[in-house]
């Protein structure tokens, strides 16, 4: 059977990257290393079903990817609340992409973006 381990972003400022998923959403690390040999930095954050990495070439340069519809590929994290959901974001000061979207009685969802534009979706299902 197949199961979610985890979902990679790539990512060109490794400690900004954690600051903005700790400190904004609440994320929590569990590691964070250097891989000599794949010349990578990543860092795992706990997510329930998974885990996020968070992934840096250490080889390559980082270029930043142009965010347009339909926002894939995404990391699409459920909330049981989107209202707070939406105070959180407002808190911390972090631009909506799109939305609140909204498909009545059914699922409400919005997008934002981290700072390197690795797409963010938040998604609120009713009939769940």
């Amino acid at each position: 059977m197949l199961r979610t381990d985890h979902i990679a972003l790539p990512v060109s400022d490794m400690d900004e990257a954690i600051k903005f998923y700790t400190d904004k959403l609440g994320l929590q690390v569990t590691s964070r290393e250097i891989d000599p040999v794949q010349q990578e930095e990543f860092t795992y954050l706990a997510l329930q079903g998974g885990n996020l990495e968070l992934l840096k070439s250490l080889a390559h340069p980082f270029e930043k990817p142009e965010i347009r519809p339909p926002y894939c590929p995404h990391l699409a994290l459920a909330t049981d609340d989107m209202a707070a959901t939406l105070k959180l974001i407002a808190q911390h000061h972090i631009p909506i992409v799109n939305g609140p979207l909204e498909i009545e009685g059914k699922v409400t969802w919005l997008y934002i973006a981290d700072p390197d534009n690795n797409v963010i979706e938040f998604v609120q299902w009713f009939d769940q």
